[in-house]
């Protein structure tokens, strides 16, 4: 039996042609809309490249003999900024233990440690041509302004001193730790990282600064990826570059009294908005020890690891 479906539509929804179009192209942007973030493929694996073209680095993409290889003629220094403030200094002795073992292993690496303890930075054993300088800094009585001064204490030392000492520059969280490679295959011009709680989540749950009067935000119809502030990268000079723009934007916020929801992470991902990361590290590059691990997750090389935010942070 024949059926014709506009007869059939129109007596189930009381609709008429032009009302059942209307309906039509209203689930077709809806599905647009609510569409899944750009970074597993239909197979659940992660897809070699954001939409840009920006390699996403996950494990299988790369030959870590061949590319250490490459990179071994080309006399590379990378700087990589920690910042171990008050409670956090328990964290810095098992990040520097894990880090000799699988960061950069076999190239030159400084560490900056930036806290207000210096008597509490732990002894760590370091490997051949890894080098560490501790930064006396001020304390704070709030977590968020410590996370607030981030940019500006990177932008002040790049501008001093990493222009002219390095190549490239990380700045990592200290609560965390190595358990995997991380090795010159993260190298690229400007770096970010995937967040590991929202890759599979559509940009409009996206935890963005959402308050317009806010220089971080974004709306809801912006956004590509949301990357985590625990990890960021590149050349010194993009590196300098970001952090001296994010800062800017903090400075402007301070001055209407606003503070972005997730303070510097907030800025970075309003920065990668318009200026684009030329590589993407996978969740395997920032994980959460409190998560997990997921069949497209063949590794993970670097965590947050487990902790009680009311006994380390000086304030709520």
């Amino acid at each position: 039996m024949k059926v014709n479906l506009y007869l059939f539509f129109r007596a189930l929804t009381g609709l008429s042609l032009i009302g059942l179009v209307y309906l039509g192209l209203t689930f077709h942007w809806i599905k647009l809309l609510y569409r899944p973030p750009n970074v597993l493929d239909s197979q659940g694996n992660f897809l070699p490249m954001a939409p840009w073209s920006a390699p996403i680095v996950r494990e299988g993409s790369f030959d870590p003999k061949l590319i250490d290889e490459i990179y071994k003629k080309k006399n590379i220094t990378i700087a990589t900024t920690v910042f171990a403030l008050g409670k956090y200094t328990q964290f810095l002795k098992d990040f520097l233990e894990s880090a000799e073992q699988n960061y950069f292993v076999g190239f030159r690496v400084h560490y900056y440690v930036f806290t207000d303890l210096p008597e509490k930075i732990p002894a760590v054993k370091l490997g051949e041509d890894h080098h560490l300088t501790v930064l006396k800094v001020a304390s704070s009585n709030r977590w968020q302004e410590i996370s607030l001064r981030r940019m500006e204490r990177m932008e002040e030392l790049i501008e001093s001193r990493l222009l002219n000492e390095a190549d490239y520059v990380f700045s990592l969280d200290v609560d965390s730790k190595f358990y995997g490679r991380w090795g010159v295959e993260s190298l690229g011009s400007l770096v970010g990282a995937i967040h590991p709680w929202y890759y599979k989540t559509h940009k409009e749950w996206f935890p963005y600064e959402r308050r317009p009067e806010s220089q971080a935000y974004i709306s809801y119809s912006e956004g590509d990826y949301y990357y985590g502030g625990a990890v960021i990268g590149g050349l010194v000079k993009n590196v300098y570059q970001l952090a001296k723009t994010c800062r800017e934007q903090l400075d402007i916020d301070a001055a209407n009294s606003i503070e972005a929801a997730w303070q510097e992470e907030s800025h970075l991902n309003k920065y990668f908005l318009y200026n684009k990361p030329s590589k993407l590290l996978s969740p395997e590059y920032l994980w959460d020890d409190r998560k997990p691990k997921t069949p497209e997750i063949k590794i993970i090389r670097f965590s947050q690891v487990y902790k009680n935010y009311h006994e380390i942070r000086p304030n709520p």
